[in-house]
């Protein structure tokens, strides 16, 4: 392959197909990282995010090279559009748990893969590779250096199915605060014929937990059915 084709500001079928290749590789190791934490955006959402601003930003360029008889033709202005209007789709990854506020981070992956994706169609592949790179270093393992110093923990959400409509709740607590669970929001249901409920609870479990012990404790109530704890923000 000729690698004049990466440096050249020409767009042509070769370097459109590069680019928006890169773009898709880049965005997809974003959103693996987001894909493997249970995130509503995920790998898909983050590979059609680059690709597409890839897409517009290569639009941007081409225009002005195919109309250059047009003195009003601006290449920056339909990527300037994208920085803009990415952030309504960066707002739906964001949501409130109780009095606390979720997927921030989620939404700024979003915005910094198309930001990825315009650097790729410009051309800036090295801008864009290093971008990746440090955001990869910042999502997964400073996440992991961050709660290990400061002792953090993880939010996630467990289910509990009871075979009556009676649920225990303040035992239900009480191991909790046993095992070091921060209680954030919770929900009961019950069963239409008023014989089954559920309890919901959005918990921030340490990085410690003993998972059976905890599975253990829960299991010794009165009339517990199904425990499930997962989906981690």
């Amino acid at each position: 392959m000729d690698l004049s084709i990466l440096a050249s500001t020409e767009i042509s079928l070769s370097s459109i197909v590069i680019r928006l290749f890169l773009s898709t590789l880049l965005g997809g190791l974003l959103g693996w990282e987001r894909e493997s934490r249970r995130q509503n955006a995920g790998l898909r959402t983050h590979m059609v995010i680059s690709v597409a601003s890839c897409l517009l930003m290569l639009i941007s360029i081409y225009i002005p090279q195919q109309f250059s008889e047009y003195p009003n033709v601006d290449p920056g202005r339909i990527a300037a559009q994208v920085v803009s209007g990415i952030g309504f789709l960066g707002a739906g990854a964001i949501f409130r748990l109780g009095g606390n506020t979720h997927g921030l981070t989620t939404a700024a992956t979003i915005w910094a893969v198309a930001a990825v994706g315009l650097s790729v169609g410009a051309g800036m592949y090295e801008a864009a590779v290093i971008v990746t790179l440090l955001l990869l270093f910042v999502l997964a393992i400073l996440d992991k250096i961050g709660r290990k110093i400061f002792n953090g923990g993880s939010l996630k959400t467990l289910k509990i199915s009871f075979q009556s409509a009676k649920i225990e709740t303040s035992k239900v607590f009480a191991i909790l605060e046993k095992h070091g669970i921060i209680t954030k929001n919770i929900s009961v249901s019950q069963s239409r014929n008023k014989h089954n409920s559920k309890i919901m609870l959005y918990v921030i479990v340490p990085e410690n937990l003993k998972v059976k012990h905890f599975y253990k404790d829960l299991n010794e109530l009165k009339d517990v059915g199904q425990i499930s704890l997962g989906m981690d923000f």
